[in-house]
């Protein structure tokens, strides 16, 4: 039987906060868009999962809090804070949402709202 799309967010969240990147990528469907409004680009499982890589080996302490998760007819909708350490020791603080669609419990979409401004430390 498929997880439900609750649980699925809180694994998809968990495995990033611990860096599990294979665990993030076992939940994902092998054609899934994640898309992010910062930029408006549509990225595969492969581009996504490098970053994501890549902030679990750069962000200090990377965790998430304050976290509001609902289920929606098509998945989730979740809103949470982003916290860390950047490289050059800054706090890093990013206030996000997340829509999920889930079909047959794999996430088929990620859709990402955060002011990319919260994200300057990372860039130096």
């Amino acid at each position: 039987m498929p997880l439900a799309p609750l649980e699925i967010a809180e694994r998809l969240f968990a495995a990033i906060a611990a860096g599990d990147i294979d665990a993030v990528a076992a939940l994902y469907h092998p054609d899934i868009v994640v898309w992010h409004n910062s930029d408006g680009m549509d990225q595969t499982a492969q581009d996504n999962l490098l970053i994501l890589r890549w902030l679990s080996r750069n962000i200090g302490e990377l965790r998430y809090e304050d976290i509001r998760c609902s289920e929606t007819p098509a998945g989730f909708v979740q809103q949470h804070v982003v916290r860390g350490t950047a490289p050059n020791g800054t706090p890093i603080e990013v206030p996000a949402c997340i829509v999920g669609t889930v079909e047959s419990g794999k996430i088929t979409r990620l859709d990402e709202y955060l002011d990319a401004a919260h994200t300057a430390p990372l860039r130096g």
